[in-house]
């Protein structure tokens, strides 16, 4: 064996141990058992808050439902009242009553805050609290959950589950495995770059594992808890009507709605009162006047969606090229093309299905280059479209073929023609001055593609559904929420510049 290959093995062996004891570890402090106490409905003295017993109902690996269980818990205490106005509970509103707020806790202060946020002095629906963006709803949900961690680990129901010195340790050791790999690299004289690349992968992915697997873990003290709080749950099951209740029965059940919502019981009242990220297609909107849900349509098939003029004129000769070479080819074929007499007619390549497959593959790929969307793997497709071809050896069909256009490409050149037609009709239109439009950003949506124009769902105020703007990547992005001025293109519906409205 050469030396660098046994570095190779000292480097994977150095990996398969760092595994090995990072498996013990996590065996080692893996949570106890949560034993169900008795049914109750007693929550004991000085209990927790729904917020840290949704940690503890979700076995320290989550604080799912505590951000709605805080909110109930809130109204319960008179800080917040939940209306419905009707039968529909999804109809609710919420409303601050402009209690005194002395000796909140951080996490029930942020929810709060976010309450007063979008209900202001006159109230809001309750669907209206979701975020508008996805990267608000993580860093508003992050900060919660570290939050309600903290009161965890003060009342002694919570810990790391791994000891400072311990996760410092894996750290710096899941560098160990990288360095015979660097040296093999080095020693087999394929250059600094590649051995420190080689060197850090190992590194980079252990300490990603490393990192998923970092978080709470339980006390006994926060076992027992768990336990009594599993009794109040199983108290709650046994009601049935408890698990549909809507928010605004927390004036009867007090603060059991908000327990119930923690441990999971209160489905419904749960599913109401969102505070991730929302529904993007249906999103409230106060702007105008009045609070209603406005509708997004995001027009992702649309073709000339937020491009250029320069782009529009690039895909109207990629059509018309499609358009002009399905007519030639369909006008000038040759029944000689693919009929061959004789007796190697059976083994000959130019079968008809073939001939009109790849005169077809061809006009598509010249399309799909006039318009720079060739990419590496179109090649293959293009292969893959033309072996159903190969295989449809009926003469009878080129026969007819040799007529006139097959139905098919009568259509492709109807469709492509229009097409053609249609590009051009946007790049006349994108020569006249844009439309200015005022109003509030409800959401921000990014595309696949950085390159591709991100969604930007406006609200006007003049009604209930809207189109999304294309926002090019070289328009700075604006915050949802944020009222701002658009001078568009109603055509391609691209923005050509967003300012915020000010006073």
């Amino acid at each position: 064996m050469t030396f660098e290959a046994e570095l190779y093995w000292g480097g994977a062996g150095l990996i398969g141990l760092w595994l090995a004891m990072f498996g013990l570890a996590l065996a080692a402090t893996r949570n106890g058992t949560v034993q169900t106490g008795p049914a109750t409905q007693e929550f004991g003295p000085d209990p927790e808050s729904p917020a840290v017993v949704a940690l503890l109902a979700n076995r320290w690996r989550s604080v799912d439902r505590a951000a709605a269980a805080t909110l109930l818990d809130l109204a319960a205490r008179g800080l917040i009242e939940v209306r419905q106005p009707d039968d529909d509970p999804a109809h609710s509103t919420v409303h601050v009553t402009g209690k005194d707020t002395e000796g909140l806790t951080a996490y029930e202060r942020r929810v709060l805050d976010r309450v007063v946020e979008r209900a202001g002095a006159t109230g809001a629906p309750i669907r209206a609290i979701a975020f508008r963006a996805e990267e608000s709803a993580k860093s508003w949900n992050g900060s919660l959950r570290q939050e309600i961690i903290t009161e965890a680990r003060l009342r002694g129901l919570s810990r790391p589950r791994f000891a400072r010195l311990l996760t410092g340790a894996f750290y710096v050791t899941a560098f160990a495995p990288g360095v015979p790999f660097t040296v093999a690299v080095i020693a087999g004289g394929h250059g600094v770059r590649g051995a420190v690349l080689l060197g850090a992968l190992p590194a980079v992915a252990l300490m990603w594992l490393l990192a998923r697997v970092l978080g709470e873990r339980a006390t006994p003290r926060g076992l027992e808890r768990a336990g009594h709080w599993a009794g109040v749950r199983t108290w709650l099951h046994a009601h049935e009507e408890f698990a549909q209740l809507p928010p605004a029965a927390v004036t009867v059940w007090d603060r059991y709605l908000g327990y119930g919502t923690a441990l999971g019981v209160t489905s419904r009242a749960g599913r109401l009162l969102g505070f991730d990220a929302g529904d993007k297609r249906r999103v409230w909107s106060s702007y105008g006047g009045t609070w209603r849900p406005v509708r997004i349509s995001y027009p992702r098939l649309r073709p000339g969606f937020g491009a250029t003029t320069s782009r529009l004129l690039q895909l109207a000769c990629a059509a018309g090229v499609v358009t002009v070479g399905l007519y030639l080819f369909a006008v000038l074929r040759q029944p000689d093309w693919a009929v061959i007499d004789g007796p190697d007619a059976e083994h000959s390549l130019r079968r008809p299905g073939l001939v009109l497959s790849a005169g077809w593959v061809v006009t598509a790929l010249l399309g799909v280059a006039v318009a720079g969307r060739f990419r590496r793997w179109t090649p293959v497709v293009a292969f893959l479209a033309m072996m159903p071809g190969n295989f449809a050896g009926s003469r009878d069909w080129l026969t007819r073929a040799m007529d006139g256009p097959l139905p098919g490409e009568v259509v492709g050149i109807v469709c492509f023609g229009a097409l053609t037609a249609y590009y051009l009709t946007l790049a006349v239109l994108e020569r006249r001055a844009p439309r200015t439009v005022t109003g509030e950003v409800l959401r921000m949506e990014p595309r696949r593609s950085k390159a591709a124009p991100r969604f930007l769902a406006l609200d006007t105020g003049d009604g209930e559904r809207t189109i999304a703007w294309a926002l090019p990547p070289g328009v700075p992005a604006v915050a949802p929420g944020s009222v701002v001025r658009l001078s568009v293109s109603p055509g391609t519906r691209a923005v050509r510049s967003a300012a915020a409205v000010t006073g």
